[in-house]
């Protein structure tokens, strides 16, 4: 057998990389029913639904054509990752706002192009979003601001 789609392989890989990792980490946990989740019920269902999916879509690599693997994309993967343990870090210390906006406009700078007249509507847009979703809707807790 030829993989024909490396694209399709490697994508498969690593849901079912993934996938097993969340069985591994939650089978420690308390599993419970269907009517009485445990904390470990969540986290093995979708580990079982990634594997599944990763099995598949690799499957799906020995048949269709598609294109071969290309130079990692470094710049998103960083800009992304930093741009979630900021917002970890600055959502208590420095506000809900300001941190969804520095996540807001690290995640646009992690694509190719980066419009600052697209991301400021885009970054206001996604504020006002969050706010009325998380802070007025689900009441969390999170300060707006670091003055509270």
């Amino acid at each position: 057998m030829k993989i024909k789609n490396q694209e399709d392989f490697w994508s498969g890989v690593m849901f079912i990389g993934f996938g097993t990792l969340a069985i591994y980490l939650s089978w420690e946990y308390p599993f419970g029913s269907a009517s009485r989740m445990g904390p470990g019920y969540f986290p093995t269902w979708l580990g079982i639904i990634m594997t599944a999916l990763g099995v598949a879509i690799a499957l799906t690599s020995f048949k269709t054509v598609g294109d071969k693997i290309t130079a990692f994309a470094w710049k998103p993967i960083i800009l992304l990752s930093v741009g979630f343990m900021v917002f970890g870090w600055s959502i208590d210390h420095i506000g809900f706002i300001p941190a969804t906006a520095i996540l807001v406009v690290l995640g646009a700078a992690a694509g190719r192009e980066f419009r600052i007249k697209e991301v400021i509507p885009l970054t206001i847009f996604l504020i006002i979003g969050c706010w009325a979703l998380f802070i007025k809707g689900l009441e969390l807790p999170f300060p707006l601001f670091w003055w509270r």
